[in-house]
């Protein structure tokens, strides 16, 4: 018998930043990192935030106060390109990648964005 649950790909995942933040995060979501924003629903646009696109996936960037984002594992993890030039670039923005526990097939690293969220980068090796 099928399984009556039939999950059909990651839509989307949400992170969230302290309310008021949107400038700050749009610097580094779309300026840092390069991600393009879209209009979020109208029925949406009171909470504050905003909605980002990538290939096959959105970020939403949520507004909520008192959350302890720097004790939290949860997190995305990005698939990129060329893992040494997404690293410079997050350096240069004053982050500071660490490097997570090795994983064979891939190449990566974490770090907080500047409002607390854990993020990974990774490039999967070639010939995997």
């Amino acid at each position: 018998m099928a399984h009556p649950v039939r999950i059909l790909r990651l839509n989307h995942v949400q992170l969230t930043i302290p309310k008021g933040m949107e400038d700050a995060a749009r610097a580094f979501y779309c300026g840092t990192l390069g991600m393009s924003e879209i209009a979020k629903p109208d029925a949406l646009k009171g909470r504050g935030g905003f909605w980002l696109q990538l290939p096959g996936i959105q970020v939403h960037i949520g507004t909520e106060d008192g959350v302890e984002r720097l004790r939290t594992k949860a997190h995305p993890a990005f698939e990129v390109e060329e893992l040494d030039a997404v690293r410079h670039v997050l350096e240069q923005a004053g982050l500071q990648p660490e490097d997570g526990v090795p994983i064979p097939g891939m190449r990566r690293f974490e770090c907080r964005d500047p409002f607390g969220n854990r993020l990974e980068f990774l490039q999967i090796e070639p010939g995997r």
